[in-house]
């Protein structure tokens, strides 16, 4: 089959496809933002973090990056595949092409490869435990939205992209009793935070436990090289020294410097339904008022809701399924 889908996709003979080196990453980055303009109105997307994922422990540029380039030299296209989990039950493939190549057979060029290299991860999951290739787009970007339905990938998930206007002094923390305030500025050990972000996502939609040790360097790895990481905006709700839930945050966005972001807000399910997440977010919302920030966002998952980034995948393998679906 996967013979079939690369004859019928075979690139135009003005461009060619290669993985992604190094020396490219600026070429990448602008091309990611030329396209997240074109889709957003604002670019999304530093070289430093494309960096540190091509760098992240066990990814390999060779076998999990692929570049498009023009016959002029131009990199027009870009697509990626991660599946360094243990267990890699949904390998996800993300890429964009440029806007003024759209409509050249570039996205399914990509598409092709990255169903392709995906199927090496059934070799490192059990033969009856299900696999599916992943990827996301914006609801409001029609023709990658076809395409991927073209392709044969299913929508399964919708997500949010929320933001509060500061306009005035956020409403008071109510805490929980017995729940205090702190921070990694004030607690640096990284492991705990990990620890207690993992478990308060493992109730979460997709989650798949993985072993400790690697999963903890990925984490340690995105953090040390964030050059917007803010120990003082990492916000934790301790109940002696117990986490009892993060709130995440970096002071500003790639595409907003006037607004913070809530990478993650978790809350460990020994404490939950006592209003601690709307708790700590609104001690969040009030830390960067204060800081002079106009807003803050957050991502939010809300399948059931539309207008939204739009989740799809393509099943590789039927079989049990690892992941997280529901909470009893």
């Amino acid at each position: 089959m996967l013979a079939q889908l690369n004859r019928t996709t075979a690139l135009q003979e003005d461009f060619r496809m290669r993985p992604a080196r190094p020396a490219d990453l600026v070429a990448v980055t602008d091309l990611l933002n030329e396209s997240a303009i074109a889709q957003t109105g604002a670019p999304e997307f530093t070289a430093n973090e494309l960096k540190t994922f091509w760098e992240s422990p066990g990814f390999d540029m060779e076998s999990g990056t692929r570049v498009i380039v023009s016959a002029q030299g131009e990199i027009v296209a870009y697509a990626d595949l991660e599946d360094t989990a243990a267990i890699p039950v949904t390998p996800f493939l993300w890429g964009r092409v440029h806007p003024d190549y759209e409509g050249q057979g570039l996205g399914t060029g990509l598409l092709a490869w990255g169903e392709e290299r995906a199927q090496q991860a059934l070799a490192r999951v059990p033969g009856d435990v299900r696999v599916a290739l992943r990827t996301f787009c914006l609801s409001t970007h029609k023709p990658t939205k076809r395409l991927l339905e073209k392709w044969g990938m299913a929508l399964i998930r919708h997500h949010w992209r929320m933001v509060i206007e500061l306009d005035e002094t956020p409403p008071p923390p109510l805490w929980p009793a017995g729940i205090s305030l702190s921070t990694r500025q004030e607690r640096p050990d990284l492991l705990p935070i990990f620890r207690a972000t993992d478990e308060a996502f493992r109730d979460h939609w997709g989650h798949v436990d993985q072993p400790e040790a690697a999963a903890f360097e990925r984490f340690r790895h995105w953090v040390d090289n964030d050059e917007e990481h803010d120990p003082a905006s990492w916000f934790l709700a301790m109940d002696g020294n117990e986490i009892a839930a993060v709130c995440l945050c970096r002071p500003t966005s790639h595409d907003d410097p006037d607004m913070a972001w809530v990478n993650t807000l978790g809350v460990r399910r020994p404490w939950r339904r006592q209003g601690l997440a709307l708790a700590l977010l609104h001690d969040t919302f009030g830390h960067f008022y204060r800081d002079g920030q106009k807003r803050v966002g957050l991502g939010v998952d809300a399948s059931s809701l539309t207008g939204a980034t739009q989740l799809y995948e393509k099943e590789l393998r039927s079989g049990r399924d690892l992941s997280t679906q529901s909470v009893e």
